[in-house]
């Protein structure tokens, strides 16, 4: 007869690969025990970001924003949750507005687990959306490119919001990756909802950098029929619309995370 007791493997990464440290032979799980565990394995939020590293066709550098990756991150490991990041190209992430002089920034530069995952983003086609209770989508200059447009990213997004009765979220300019967004009724996402991002108020409309941009994220939402809305400069300011959580600046990163976090232990 088949033996049919599987084993727990405990794998570690090391500078060379991963290798197994320890391995434990367990019964067949219970009914129980194997609900359990689909529901650790959905506990899963997946970070949306650009791969672009300048604004548009310019030689002007941009990244995605340090702050809004680590605020983020935080709130969800600390609450049981495992983090995956796709970019638009995969791989490597431009990173911008490091700060070494910041503990937290510090604390996550020397953290191999999470420097590993910025250095090995996956591609949108090797996303599986089932996974995912929500999609958050990052800031940074760069969110305004590559993003938006990307039809794979978008039917991500959708899967996890309509087949997996998911969150959509974002943060900053990276409320720019859902303005195109669309349910499968052929409604815009944001239509008729109340959405936050980086405003146009807060930008330098006359610099270098805003001239590259393809659209402006406060206007293109309020063409979608979305109520756009957000809050003082440097103050954290977040919308909450049904299974939509969206925040005006890197400030709001927290509070956007511990929102979906309280909204995804209820689901």
């Amino acid at each position: 007869m088949q033996d049919l007791t599987p084993s727990i493997l405990l794998l570690k990464r090391f500078p060379k690969g991963w290798q197994i440290v320890s391995k434990t032979a367990t019964q067949l799980a219970s009914q129980q025990d194997k609900t359990q565990l689909k529901s650790a394995m959905n506990k899963r939020v997946l970070f949306i970001t650009s791969s672009a590293d300048h604004h548009g066709g310019s030689s002007l550098p941009t990244g995605v924003s340090f702050s809004e990756l680590v605020e983020a991150y935080e709130v969800f490991i600390d609450a049981g949750y495992q983090v995956d990041v796709v970019s638009t190209q995969g791989g490597k992430l431009p990173l911008a507005y490091i700060n070494t002089s910041n503990k937290k920034h510090k604390k996550f530069i020397y953290n191999q687990d999470f420097m590993y995952l910025l250095a090995n983003t996956l591609a949108p086609e090797q996303v599986d959306a089932s996974q995912y209770l929500a999609v958050h989508y990052v800031g940074g200059g760069n969110a305004m490119y590559q993003v938006a447009e990307n039809k794979t990213l978008q039917a991500i997004a959708m899967a996890v919001y309509e087949q997996n009765n998911g969150i959509v979220s974002s943060v900053c300019h990276g409320t720019a990756g859902i303005v195109n967004l669309k349910l499968s009724n052929g409604e815009y996402l944001v239509t008729g909802r109340k959405v936050s991002g980086y405003p146009t108020a807060f930008e330098k409309t006359d610099a270098a950098y805003y001239q590259q941009f393809p659209f402006d994220i406060e206007n293109t939402i309020k063409q979608r029929g979305g109520k756009f809305s957000y809050g003082e400069r440097n103050q954290s300011y977040i919308q909450i619309d049904g299974r939509i959580i969206t925040g005006t600046n890197y400030q709001s990163s927290k509070a956007v995370a511990l929102a979906m976090v309280e909204m995804m232990n209820k689901m």
